[in-house]
Formats: structure tokens, sequence, C-alpha cells
């Protein structure tokens, strides 16, 4: 089980260091009284400025989806580039909305489907790890399905003390529980106890944890865990994502049937069906996959270039 760092103290939080994160943190906040349409358009100039002035990050992006999509032309990869930054700049404001709105509000946001899955799954009293991934609606995703069914969740503290206290007392109030990344065992004691867990692990992987397989053509170090956890405790595999709709009203959350057949016992084709799986949901809606994170840099023989060594 890994270490957390410890959080400063309320009062240390009061430094004038913090102050510039505080102020950061009022602005959001004051998102959440404007209307739904306003703020996505706000993100929407917001991740528009973010494609001008976030050259790396455009440019991490950019290699992922040429590796990706090599079928488009450099029109359609701008455009797409473009909307993934729009896509940004709407997942920051949803963060606040995240936190902070009434779930009267977001529940007419909301479309799901599927929910019967999970209900489905939990019957067998085994636990079922909820598959998702890093889609630009991850933060608000989890109080979305909130709104419908209990669940725990893995996460990642965040490194500023002021957004992660924020965080943490959103994540108190909103789930049932919120387990670090690095707690494995915390992990099996939830799936153990019947729960449903959320796991995204579709970003890249350290060597000694991972599988080298395939995402859209392309070799990825890949987590296991997902095989090996559902070996240890029998849990049900459940996939879920969630997406904003085209016409801009809102969301579709979206669950599918628990995996069949699954884990294999083979390592490398499990864990190549989760990124197969996590594949589809990006072909139908690829602007809003998170394409700034490096997710090819490790590679299967250590020293190799990697399509980010000249970012």
């Amino acid at each position: 089980m890994g270490k957390q760092e410890k959080q400063p103290s309320d009062l240390a939080l009061l430094a004038p260091q913090y102050w510039p994160a505080w102020f950061g943190i009022f602005l959001l906040w004051l998102t959440i009284l404007l209307p739904f349409s306003w703020v996505m358009a706000l993100g929407r100039v917001i991740g528009r400025l973010g494609f001008y002035l976030a050259k790396q990050r455009r440019r991490i992006a950019d290699i992922n989806l040429q590796l990706c999509f090599p079928e488009w032309d450099e029109a359609k990869r701008r455009q797409v580039l473009k909307k993934h930054f729009e896509a940004l700049g709407m997942g920051l404001f949803e963060i606040p909305m995240g936190w902070w709105t009434p779930s009267s509000r977001l529940q007419k946001l909301v479309h799901i489907e599927g929910l019967e899955h999970l209900e489905q799954a939990l019957q067998k009293g085994k636990g079922a790890i909820l598959l998702s991934a890093h889609f630009t609606s991850l933060e608000l995703g989890g109080r979305l399905l909130s709104l419908y069914t209990p669940f725990h969740a893995m996460y990642r503290s965040h490194d500023n003390p002021v957004v992660e206290k924020i965080m943490a007392g959103s994540r108190t109030h909103r789930l049932e529980k919120a387990i670090p990344r690095d707690d494995v065992r915390g992990m099996i004691r939830s799936l153990k106890d019947n729960y449903a867990v959320w796991y995204a692990p579709d970003q890249n992987t350290q060597r000694k944890a991972a599988a080298f397989v395939k995402f859209f053509g392309q070799v990825a170090s890949t987590s296991t865990a997902t095989a090996r956890l559902t070996r240890m405790t029998g849990a049900a595999v459940v996939p879920y994502y969630v997406v904003r709709r085209e016409d801009g009203s809102g969301y579709n959350v979206i669950l599918k049937p628990a995996l069949t057949d699954f884990p294999t016992g083979d390592l490398d084709a499990d864990t190549q069906q989760v990124n197969d799986i996590i594949e589809g949901w990006v072909r139908k809606n690829p602007e809003q996959y998170l394409w700034i994170h490096r997710r090819f840099r490790t590679r299967p023989t250590r020293g190799d270039s990697t399509p980010y060594d000249e970012v």
C-alpha cells in the first residue's frame, strides 16, 4: 500500500502562498451560478485559447492523433484537435459542476442507460469493476453516476494542496469511498465487500506493471490490473463511460453488460480486450478523449525512442 503525502493543515492553507489557488477556486465556483449553456460556451472559448497557447500539449495531442488515425488528412486532424481543446476547456468548467452543482440541476442534464447491468453484476456478491477511461468529462462523470448508484472510486491526489482539499471534500461528500490509486488492497477490500469500484486503466503504465498490447494499432504500455484484480476477487467487469451529447444538451452515462469469459488466463489477451473496448468508445467520440497524455511513452525495450522525444 502506497503512502499518501501529508496535507497541510487548514490553517496553513490560509498562508499567502495559497491565495492565488483560492482565488482560482473562487472563480471556478462562480461559474456554477451560470446557465449550463453559458458555462459550456465559456469552456469552448478557453479551450480555443489553450489550443494556441499550450503549444507543447497541442503537439503531444497532434502526435497521438497522427498515430491513432493515420487515415486522416492534416485538415481533418487539425479540426479534431481544435474540438479536443474545446472539450478540454469544457472539462475545466465541469470540475466545479461536479464539486458544487446541486443534484437536482445535474439530473436534468443526464441520460443514463444500462444501469441494470451494474445491478445484475452486483447480485453475484463479488463486486464490480467499473471499467472506464480518461475522457475530458472524467471529473464530472463520477458525480453523474453517483446520482443513480453508490460506488467507490480510485483517484490520484492533486499536487496543489488547495485543490486537493476541495476535491477530497467533494469525494467524501458525494461518493461512498475514495481509494488512492496505489492502494490496491483498499480496492480489493471494496470489491470483496461487494461494492462497485470505478477504475480507468487506459494511461501509460510503468514497464514492470504493464503488458505491451495494441491501442489503435500502436504498441502501448497498458496496466494489467483489470484482469489480475478480476482473477483475485471474482468481480465482474462492467464497462462504463460518459460523453457529452453532440447537441450540447447534457451527457450520456452509458453502462454496458459485464464482460463474459473474463479473465481468460492469458494476461496479454485480456489486457488487449480492455484496450479494444476503450478504443471503440474513442472512435465514436475522438475529440472528447484525453489526447494530451503521452500514451505511448513507455516502450517495450528500455532506451527505445518515443513519439514524443522532440516535444
